[in-house]
């Protein structure tokens, strides 16, 4: 085999893991350097790392597909990102028309609308149901064990779902045609009181994703329910609520106290424009699993015990942060980063490195850190969430 950088060969500009200090050298060998691209802080990593901190990435991109006549489904579990213990996500997309069928988990949906309108339905467990649409940037929220559909509208619509069992798989869904399938015809019968001729074609396995046609609209779809809709609605509309906004973006906030179905799921959609970052913060509640929208961002997670390691993340990507370890996220693109942090908890809730110290007594945050009125006149009582830095590249 021929020795060299053949594989290099055809990019102008290729990274090396070699640090503006002189630390590391160059790789010749076998390597994807489209990759590497992407991911530059993970090839050459701020000195400030050390330690060994578990993968705390994965892209859908690199999951399985699976394509069904009506739409498709990948999901990122604990089986591709072992740390994410807390919750899983699925990324699907139904066609107009395109049916996720009737089914209903073992644990909890929380759901974005990323592009498009879908209609869903359900029915809880004292016979109340709930059928409405839903459009780009709209949540909804069914309870674990509470059964449901979801069908693609005009263009189809594509979204997010994230479930509060990081062990959770959509393979292990409870399907009706799947039940159906597998219940004798006579058992079938004798529950519905009909022949059993009337399941003469009924599917011979479950159907998942499938594809029917656009429903009319929602008020033709109402179906009359003697014990009322559901008391709770299971769906919101984030992008109307009103954001925190800073300096360098926003923050929309939205678990149990403005969403009062999610009982298990908080979560925060946040904005970070071209040269803003996340704060130094941690979550002492829970795990926080991200999913980033658009854009390109810098991560660095600090894990104590002298421990730090930063990530690389792009649209697309799934990212986690176990419970209380310390983290930021920067832009470093040119465009707004939009990511979600979402959390298996009724509550959000977060601690800032600022307001922590700006609301601890000056002489003794000055004996711990040697420093001057510089930064103690400059931390902030305030809830500030995305804040802006001085330079868009870090300074070795």
């Amino acid at each position: 085999m021929k020795k060299g950088p053949e594989n290099q060969a055809s990019f102008g500009n290729v990274p090396q893991p070699v640090r503006e200090d002189g630390a590391g050298g160059i790789d010749l060998g076998p390597r994807d350097v489209l990759r590497d691209l992407e991911n530059p802080d993970m090839l050459v990593p701020p000195a400030s790392d050390a330690g060994s901190i578990p993968n705390l990435k994965f892209s859908f991109s690199d999951t399985h597909m699976q394509l069904k006549h009506g739409g498709w489904s990948r999901e990122v579990t604990v089986r591709q990102l072992p740390i994410a213990t807390a919750l899983a996500g699925v990324n699907m997309y139904l066609t107009p028309g395109g049916v996720r069928e009737l089914h209903w988990h073992k644990q909890a949906e929380w759901a974005y609308v990323i592009l498009g309108s879908a209609r869903i339905t359900a029915v809880d467990q004292h016979g109340r149901n709930f059928i409405a649409d839903v459009g780009e940037g709209d949540l909804w929220y069914f309870p674990a064990g509470i059964p449901h559909s979801i069908q693609g509208l005009g263009e189809g619509c594509e979204f997010l779902l994230v479930f509060d069992d990081g062990s959770f798989t959509e393979y292990d869904t409870f399907t009706i045609t799947d039940w159906f399938a597998h219940t004798a015809k006579d058992v079938l019968a004798a529950n519905f009181g009909v022949l059993e001729s009337v399941f003469a074609h009924i599917p011979a396995k479950q159907r998942y994703i499938f594809q029917g046609k656009v429903p009319g609209p929602v008020e033709t779809q109402k179906v009359p329910d003697p014990y009322g809709i559901v008391p709770k609605t299971f769906t919101h509309r984030l992008l109307a609520q009103e954001p925190i906004v800073t300096t360098g973006g926003s923050v929309r906030i939205v678990d149990s106290t403005n969403f009062p179905a999610s009982a298990t799921i908080a979560a925060a959609l946040v904005e970070v424009e071209p040269g803003g970052m996340r704060e130094m913060h941690w979550h002492p509640n829970s795990d926080e699993w991200q999913y980033y929208l658009t854009g390109t961002a810098r991560m660095t997670v600090f894990a104590a015990n002298g421990t730090a390691r930063t990530f690389n993340y792009r649209a697309g990507d799934v990212g986690y942060i176990p419970r209380a370890y310390g983290h930021y996220i920067q832009n470093i693109g040119d465009q707004s980063l939009w990511f979600f942090e979402l959390f298996k908890s009724n509550r959000y809730t977060d601690v800032s490195l600022n307001r922590w110290m700006a609301l601890t007594p000056e002489e003794l945050v000055r004996a711990h850190l040697h420093v001057g009125p510089e930064l103690i006149n400059a931390l902030r009582k305030e809830k500030w969430p995305v804040v802006k830095f001085a330079v868009n590249r870090r300074q070795e």
